[in-house]
């Protein structure tokens, strides 16, 4: 049940990208800031209840390649099984700079905790 949300977003996103672009609403917002946005969510939802049980470093570095590979799926995705939605290089990047974001957030927070709690 604590890994719910983050099924959640991850189902989220692949719906999202793989929702051909003619059934999407078009929006005013950057492309690459939607990206970065949604996959530091993705990393965020699951570092949480991750550093819950596994409180190490190693971690962050799986969260950090796990989400990126994702991205890179979704990518790949949509360049060869769907019409109207391109996998594009600068997407990826946009993924992985959100990935960074957010588990950077998240090790701040926690760090900051652990400064306060001292």
């Amino acid at each position: 049940m604590v890994y719910l949300p983050a099924v959640l977003v991850t189902a989220g996103i692949a719906i999202l990208s793989l929702t051909e672009s003619s059934h999407m609403p078009s929006v005013s917002v950057n492309d690459k800031l939607i990206h970065g946005l949604m996959y530091g969510v993705l990393a965020v939802s699951w570092l949480i209840p991750l550093l819950r049980t596994c409180p190490h470093v190693r971690t962050y570095l799986y969260v950090c390649a796990s989400a990126t590979m994702y991205g890179a799926l979704m990518e790949t995705l949509q360049r060869f099984c769907t019409l109207t939605r391109s996998g594009e290089i600068a997407d990826l990047l946009a993924d992985f700079i959100g990935v960074a974001i957010g588990i950077g957030i998240v090790a701040l927070l926690k760090w900051l905790n652990s400064s306060m709690t001292k």
